[in-house]
């Protein structure tokens, strides 16, 4: 302060000066002396055994600034810049926990509409009505999944029967491998473990009982999510344009056609993600129901059913899905058909990783498998099966996103754009 005060009072000076040159008249003589310059104020007196104040810097407003350290004062600005960053995710993934019943259904449906855009543009080059051509693909849709349902859950009651039987069979196998195998169990250790075991589930049944009951209260929000999913899926379908031409009028004009571009390759990124991933899916579904079918493994079609639907979790939902194939066949046929069906398994997933990812997904959305794990770890706890979900195409969306928005080109001008010139008068 004492520094700025010096600063202004001999800029006052200065202006002063120049002020008493300017009002004297051309005609005087030499012999008239200017009037002699006030002297500077004295410095201040040093004090013994005092520090030397740090220079102001270009980015301190004070002396107290200044005499904090570069990095403290660096360092200081990124944690208060970061918390704030904190806060506000914490609040938005609280906003997002709140209104889930409604967000949740809506990311399904952009993932469906990003699959079934294709058909309802091969039906408007055909010259339906915008409205029908939706309404056939969203109809065919379901009736293509209720279908499959309808012959999953078929085969599976009626080879409930089959499987019990050979349950407890495939049940003394694996007590007998825990005997003689490489663990050599005795018959007190197991009898332990299984009173273990049933004493857990006795002592949490309370809480597995609460579960389900919890899960059937949740019937309504199902039934509701899955009406929005259909209703949200139409009109993305069929106003999809109209939308997002409205969402990216919201935004300043400058940043229009950058948000414009950066939106509609997230579009094409999540299209190409979502027709890929259901091309993977299907090709593990086929290549491990093929191996249930040849070695005779009840429930082939189901178990197949099941690693589609799982596949759309990358990296761990196949993997999943074709434990549970393993354990059918160690159950049902043995030891030897079910390590035949684990390397199957093992063999399909190699392909995927290596062959059939690269191949089909493209560099478009290619994502590190780090960032996979996490994101699926993330949507596990913020969101359950469907936070897994739609982890990934969240991420491949927000990467294209990003890269486009933080890229120097400019958009190319849309082809139906009108230029207005002003001609100065």
């Amino acid at each position: 302060m004492r520094g700025g005060l010096r600063r202004a009072y001999e800029s006052y000076r200065v202006r002063r000066r120049s002020a008493g040159l300017r009002a004297g008249t051309p005609g005087t003589t030499s012999s008239a002396a200017p009037s002699p310059a006030p002297a500077p104020p004295p410095p201040p007196p040093a004090v013994s055994g005092a520090e030397t104040s740090a220079p102001l810097h270009s980015s301190t407003t004070s002396r107290d600034d200044a005499d904090v350290p570069h990095a403290l004062r660096v360092g200081a600005a990124w944690s208060w810049r970061l918390l704030a960053i904190g806060i506000v995710a914490w609040a938005l993934l609280r906003i997002v926990g709140q209104i889930r019943i409604v967000i949740i259904p809506l990311a399904i449906a952009l993932l469906l509409s990003a699959l079934l855009a294709p058909a309802v543009g091969w039906l408007l080059r055909v010259r339906l009505p915008r409205s029908l051509a939706t309404a056939v693909v969203l109809v065919g849709g379901l009736a293509a999944v209720i279908g499959t349902l309808t012959m999953v859950v078929n085969e599976f009651i009626q080879g409930v029967p089959e499987l019990s039987a050979k349950s407890s069979q495939g049940v003394r196998q694996i007590q007998d491998w825990l005997r003689t195998g490489p663990l050599e169990l005795d018959d007190r250790q197991l009898n332990n473990y299984i009173n273990e075991a049933e004493k857990w589930l006795n002592e949490n049944t309370a809480g597995l009982t609460s579960g389900a009951l919890s899960t059937a209260a949740t019937l309504a929000e199902v039934l509701t999510g899955t009406i929005l999913v259909l209703f949200a899926t139409f009109f993305f379908l069929r106003d999809g344009n109209r939308i997002w031409r409205f969402l990216v009028r919201l935004v300043p004009v400058n940043a229009r056609w950058k948000v414009d571009d950066a939106g509609r390759a997230s579009w094409q990124t999540l299209g190409a993600y979502v027709r890929a991933t259901v091309l993977v899916a299907f090709i593990d579904a086929l290549g491990i129901g093929i191996f249930l079918v040849i070695f005779d493994i009840p429930f082939a079609f189901p178990l197949a059913a099941l690693v589609f639907l799982a596949s759309f979790v990358p990296i761990i939902g196949a993997t999943l899905s074709g434990g549970v194939a393993v354990l059918v066949a160690l159950v049902d046929s043995g030891l030897i058909t079910a390590l035949i069906i684990l390397g199957a398994v093992i063999g399909v997933q190699q392909l995927e990783g290596h062959v059939l990812q690269p191949l089909i997904m493209g560099r478009a959305v290619a994502i590190h498998p780090l960032a996979v794990i996490v994101g699926i770890a993330a949507g596990v706890v913020l969101a359950g099966i469907t936070g897994a979900l739609i982890a990934v195409p969240l991420i491949a969306v927000l990467n294209t996103a990003i890269r486009r928005l933080a890229a120097r080109t400019v958009p190319e001008t849309p082809s139906d754009a009108i230029v207005v010139e002003s001609r100065a008068p």
